[in-house]
């Protein structure tokens, strides 16, 4: 399925040599094909492609070399007569053609791995084989996803699993992973989506911050505490736009990354925006929570291609299983702490606040 060696939608630097690409002749007459010259292993090449998107991901996932790659599916274009795949902004991707072939060429990939298990004593117990690409939020993916892939890996010991981590919104022509996870409802595109879970976020705040800085009784009050949360500018998830939620009120300390976010809230750099299921590991207390209770959805999202796939399927029924189990804590209904009204914060003073303390803007952006 995918290298285990290279990072998603990264090719080496340009061979001097171009590298060729797949172009299939004329459409041949259909009626006179033979089966017995098309090559099995040319399928599989097809496959490789189909689920990485890249030529050089599907060369190492391999063990070959992306020209060969690009030789052998231009060869089977060339016996079928038909274009099986196109390049568009993301990689490679099936054509309608090239979903049709691929669908009946699982079946051949699936007989080899039979083969192994049958040889191998393992044929009442399959094992699964080949490399898993999960792409997923920096947080989410840590606690949830990463449990469920070790879990399968365990049960899989040839199975391999790639997780990358990004906050960021599914893509119309995905590629560069098998399955992916994503906050929010995704747009139109040619993944097959199903909702996974819900998540509440919430405000957070280190006992000493609220100490220091007093505990806002409202969220009028916000605008004199400094808020932690992403950045505005760069964020790739509607849905995690602060202004949907706390209008009006600005970060004073932003990063791209979660864990960032959750470690400058417990150094008490403010209050932060965070998921429950990070604040109450880390021993934060909730604020405002009658008033400030976020729930977003988390998406699951599979390539067409590559839905039907053992691994695949055994990775999502994992994940599933994973937040079933956890669905309390997802909710903030675990690891709880406290909160400032039920007396859980030691000094704090309601409704008090320092200069020290806001989030109001002080002027431009320092050079």
């Amino acid at each position: 399925m995918h290298s285990r060696s290279r990072p998603v939608g990264e090719d080496p630097a340009p061979a001097p040599v171009p590298v060729p690409v797949p172009v299939p002749v004329p459409p041949a007459d259909r009626g006179g094909l033979d089966p017995r010259r098309l090559r099995a292993d040319d399928l599989r090449h097809l496959l490789a492609v189909a689920r990485t998107g890249r030529l050089v991901a599907a060369a190492d996932a391999l063990g070959v070399d992306h020209t060969t790659v690009s030789r052998r599916i231009t060869a089977l274009e060339r016996s079928l007569g038909v274009r099986l795949m196109e390049r568009g902004p993301e990689g490679w991707a099936l054509t309608a053609a090239g979903k049709a072939v691929a669908e009946s060429a699982r079946a051949i990939e699936d007989a080899l791995v039979h083969v192994v298990d049958a040889v191998s004593g393992q044929e009442d117990a399959p094992s699964l084989h080949g490399t898993v690409r999960v792409s997923a939020p920096d947080g989410f993916g840590t606690v949830f996803a990463t449990p469920a892939l070790a879990r399968v890996r365990r049960r899989h010991p040839g199975l391999f699993a790639e997780l990358i981590t990004a906050t960021r919104q599914l893509t119309l022509h995905p590629s560069g992973f098998d399955l992916a996870l994503a906050i929010g409802r995704p747009p139109r595109s040619r993944l097959v989506t199903e909702h996974l879970t819900d998540y509440a976020l919430g405000l957070y705040a280190s006992d000493e911050y609220l100490a220091r800085c007093g505990t806002p009784e409202a969220p009028a009050d916000l605008r004199e505490h400094a808020l932690i949360f992403y950045i505005e500018s760069m964020l790739q998830v509607g849905d995690l736009d602060i202004e949907r939620h706390l209008p009006g009120v600005t970060p004073a300390f932003s990063s791209t990354n979660v864990f960032a976010q959750l470690e400058a809230t417990r150094l008490g750099a403010g209050i932060g925006v965070l998921p429950a299921f990070l604040a109450g590991r880390a021993g934060l207390r909730r604020l405002l929570a009658g008033e400030v209770d976020i729930r977003l959805p988390i998406t699951l999202a599979v390539r067409r291609e590559a839905v039907t796939h053992p691994a695949v399927r055994a990775v999502r029924e994992a994940l599933h299983q994973e937040v079933a189990d956890r669905s309390a804590e997802l909710l903030g209904e675990t690891h709880r702490v406290p909160s400032v009204a039920e007396g859980g914060a030691l000094g704090a003073v309601p409704g008090t606040s320092r200069r020290s303390c806001t989030g109001a803007p002080s002027g431009g952006r320092a050079d």
